[in-house]
């Protein structure tokens, strides 16, 4: 034998091993690349979706199964029991429900299955809460924040810019320079399922921002395309708005508790009470189901409930 015959026998025994020690993914990694990369869902959404999924993949194995590829609706429905046993939501059965449909689909697709378990099992409902909102008032007391300081300014900013276009926590803080528009007054925001939509800026939002802009670069890094940083000159994380925002709070003498959906809700409870057109409200919010812009469709009656039960002199309470 040659040593160009031990060498090419050599390779050929590499390429042998290298091929066996590539792993196959599982059903399960494959359809978390899928959300990630073909879905696009946020990191929030994804997380979600794998701790529901080890949840339910640890309950089968307490059952004797232990693939979940080997699930069966009885499974399935045994499972959501439980946990309505236990007190779970409803809203957090239908999400955990939500990420099995999801997976049994995609295991269908991939040929994998020939049925999906949890498609026809549906949650307990439970009565749905009514988004809590800060009235005009209270708004004008929060937004009118004093002081030139430069985080009174970007939070300034942060606030009217929540309040003005309805935006979702995380749809703010990935906002980058680009992503504004001060001749048009709009902004291009990316919410679920990496959607875009383009939305108004209110004139007080606009003017916050343009005087938030002519200071960011005393913050902001060089090459940091983020609209709003922290101190370090990054792009600004949740957690620091929500302590801001609570901050802002305080320093106005707001009883009620503030968090950024408050201000989220607080937006489509003015505009849909002004305006009455939900589809526009929808539109605005980025919301996949009108369903769930109607929750703010019984907030408004409720109001007008109130209105009524104060001022009807049959309806007042001897």
């Amino acid at each position: 034998m040659t040593i160009q015959d031990i060498n090419l026998c050599g390779l050929l025994n590499l390429n042998k091993n290298s091929s066996e020690n590539v792993r196959q993914k599982s059903p399960l990694e494959q359809f978390e690349e899928y959300l990630q990369y073909e879905k696009h869902y946020s990191k929030h959404t994804l997380n979600a979706y794998k701790r529901d999924l080890k949840q339910f993949k640890l309950w089968l194995a307490s059952q004797q199964c232990e693939d979940i590829i080997e699930a069966d609706s009885l499974h399935v429905r045994n499972w959501i029991a439980k946990l309505h046993r236990q007190g779970i939501s409803g809203t957090t059965l239908q999400r955990k429900l939500s990420s099995l449909r999801s997976l049994y689909q995609f295991l269908v697709r991939k040929h994998l299955l020939k049925n999906n378990p949890a498609i026809d099992i549906r949650a307990p409902k439970t009565a749905r809460t009514l988004p809590d909102t800060l009235d005009v008032d209270a708004l004008t007391q929060l937004l009118e924040i004093p002081g030139d300081s430069i985080l009174a300014i970007r939070d300034r900013a942060i606030m009217e810019l929540f309040y003005s276009s309805g935006l979702r926590l995380s749809e703010l803080t990935n906002l980058d320079l680009a992503s504004i528009d001060l001749i048009e007054n709009n902004l291009r925001a990316i919410g679920k399922g990496n959607k875009t939509r383009v939305l108004p800026i209110g004139k007080k939002a606009s003017e916050a921002l343009l005087h938030w802009l002519k200071k960011r670069k005393i913050l902001a890094k060089i090459e940091e395309q983020a609209l709003f940083v922290s101190q370090k000159g990054t792009r600004i994380s949740t957690r620091s708005v929500q302590q801001r925002l609570n901050y802002w709070r305080q320093k106005q003498g707001l009883e009620q508790h503030v968090h950024p959906h408050k201000l989220r809700h607080s937006f489509a409870s003015h505009i849909l009470e002004s305006s009455g057109d939900l589809r526009a409200v929808q539109e605005l919010l980025g919301h996949a189901d009108i369903s769930t812009t109607q929750i703010y469709t019984h907030l408004d009656f409720q109001h007008l409930a109130n209105v009524y039960d104060k001022a009807h002199p049959r309806a007042k309470k001897k």
